[in-house]
């Protein structure tokens, strides 16, 4: 059975965990993926939503942990990968 993974309080506590352990020998069952985000951002933009719309928006954000700003980035995003149909 594998170990549960220790919680780590800074980032010498993570760098001391990986370079003296296995790390196969830990579940890693229960990490969540993180997405970092390393470009700048040059420019701002205004938009006007309803606020039922902009209520729904935060409250997703909220469910998958990250700031609004960034949910609606990543969902613009994941939007103008999908092929455009009419």
């Amino acid at each position: 059975m594998k170990k549960p993974f220790p919680e780590l309080t800074d980032d010498k506590a993570a760098e001391d965990l990986v370079d003296s352990t296995d790390l196969s020998d830990y579940d890693f069952s229960d990490m969540v993926p993180v997405r970092f985000e390393l470009r700048r951002k040059d420019k701002s933009v205004s938009l006007r939503l309803p606020e039922s719309l902009l209520d729904a928006v935060r409250a997703r954000a909220e469910q998958a942990g990250m700031p609004t700003q960034r949910f609606m980035r990543l969902a613009i995003e994941r939007a103008l990968r999908e092929p455009v149909s009419r």
